[in-house]
């Protein structure tokens, strides 16, 4: 069995007060919940449905993740 590794962006969403989970790159790929253990448990629910639903398609080729950067502006 062939193993995927996809990055997780967590942000924390003041006005919901919910984590927010987007994997870049995967259509779909976003959920949030209200700590980070049951985010972790939706991020694999949203993995595993995304990966199902690439198979059923022919889709074998994903995003490979390259890194994070981060952007400093004055405002």
């Amino acid at each position: 069995m062939k193993k995927f590794r996809f990055p997780v962006v967590i942000e924390w969403d003041e006005e919901s007060k919910l984590y927010v989970a987007i994997i870049p790159g995967l259509a779909g790929g976003h959920t949030q919940a209200a700590t980070l253990d049951e985010l972790q448990k939706n991020v694999q629910q949203v993995l595993e449905l995304c990966m199902e639903e690439a198979k059923a398609s022919g889709e074998t080729d994903f995003p490979e993740f390259v890194g994070v950067h981060t952007v400093e502006i004055a405002s």
